[in-house]
């Protein structure tokens, strides 16, 4: 559904930074993906929090990468 929005929004003549609104939505559905699962695995291993945390806080970051191609790289 989402690539007949994209399609039909570039045949249309949409201008703009339609490719940054989409990789932030797409980066952010990643976060609270990320997000959830660590705290469920945090929730069935108190023991491993940190080890959860440490790779949480990498694996966002680089959902948030992205974003910064997006803005960045593609014009």
């Amino acid at each position: 559904m989402l690539l007949d929005i994209i399609a039909q929004a570039s045949t249309t003549g949409l201008t703009g930074s339609f490719h940054v609104a989409v990789a932030a939505f797409g980066s952010a559905i990643g976060v609270g993906i990320i997000g959830a699962k660590a705290c469920e695995a945090v929730g069935r291993n108190p023991g491993a929090a940190t080890k959860v945390l440490v790779q949480s806080i990498i694996a966002m970051a680089l959902a948030e990468g992205i974003t910064f191609f997006a803005i960045f790289l593609v014009k």
